[in-house]
């Protein structure tokens, strides 16, 4: 049943991810008429909200941008950094709106932010727990010990993955209010970039998903196995 559960929901984030890269090449290709790259989006929208400690850089690879709290940097990927397109200007604003929610002190931003060790840790006591019960044969033949631990670690991944979901949704909310009011993406851009945003959170309510069902899974084959 774990097998089937991580299978399934490895399928359904490969489907809902590949729907994502096709629908940003598409948006790629719809220039704003603003004109902005996306480079010039994320340092406008900083100046907007009267943000002037945050820098802006490009990094390598496909939607790998991100908002680093700890360095105060908004790194996106060469084709948003320097694209002209719905994509970009989504992709910029987003990211800038966790630069946003940083300088308010957006209280689910430095929640999730405190909670990145723990993550890390759980992850890396789930991967040492799987790979003794793969060599000892099953994860129900675990000691109820180390059963309880993997419940725990799993509860922590979980939630962090709720914990999640606003942070991304009030990141999205906040770029698109902003490229609306700033005529940044006009029209049928605007839907674009909506859309665009949209698909990007589906990919964290996916793994939030993931991440509950794995749970419960663990808590009852917990139970199950005490019986």
């Amino acid at each position: 049943m774990y097998w089937i559960i991580l299978i399934g929901f490895g399928i359904l984030s490969w489907a809902v991810s590949r729907r994502l890269k096709n629908r940003f090449r598409a948006y790629a290709e719809v220039p704003t008429s603003s004109g902005l790259s996306g480079a010039e989006i994320a340092e406008k929208m900083l100046r907007d909200n009267n943000i002037h400690d945050v820098k802006v850089s490009s990094v390598e690879g496909e939607l790998t941008d991100h908002y680093n709290p700890k360095t105060k940097t908004i790194n996106l990927s060469r084709a948003v950094f320097h694209g002209r397109n719905v994509a970009a200007a989504a992709v910029a604003a987003h990211e800038t709106g966790h630069a946003v929610q940083h300088a308010t002190a957006y209280a689910m931003l430095s929640f999730r932010s405190a909670m990145v060790p723990m993550v890390n840790l759980s992850s890396k006591l789930m991967n040492v727990i799987f790979i003794v019960a793969i060599l000892g044969g099953a994860v129900l033949g675990l000691m109820p010990q180390m059963f309880i631990l993997i419940i725990v670690a799993q509860a922590i991944i979980t939630l962090f993955s709720l914990v999640t979901l606003p942070v991304e949704f009030d990141a999205s909310a906040r770029a698109l209010q902003w490229l609306n009011m700033s005529k940044v993406t006009q029209g049928e851009e605007h839907a674009k970039a909506k859309n665009a945003l949209q698909w990007a959170a589906s990919t964290y309510v996916v793994a939030t998903l993931a991440a509950i069902t794995q749970l419960l899974y663990f808590i009852l084959a917990f139970g199950g196995s005490r019986d």
